[in-house]
């Protein structure tokens, strides 16, 4: 039981003055970044499937 209050002390000490954590407007800023990211990535995923599912309706109009 001493092995894991030492490791709480430990951590508490690390996350306290060994971290630095980032500034509110780094945190803004990297928020923004991962948002316009997330919004090209899902354009581009979007893209791909409409281009794959009317590549299949020509393909299966072809059967018909």
């Amino acid at each position: 039981m001493a092995n894991v209050v030492e490791f709480i002390k430990e951590s508490y000490v690390e996350m306290v003055q060994k971290v630095s954590w980032p500034t509110w407007r780094e945190l803004q800023n990297s928020a923004v970044i991962v948002v316009i990211a997330s919004i090209i990535i899902a354009l581009i995923i979007l893209a791909m499937d409409e281009s794959a599912g009317n590549l299949l309706k020509l393909f299966y109009k072809s059967l018909a």
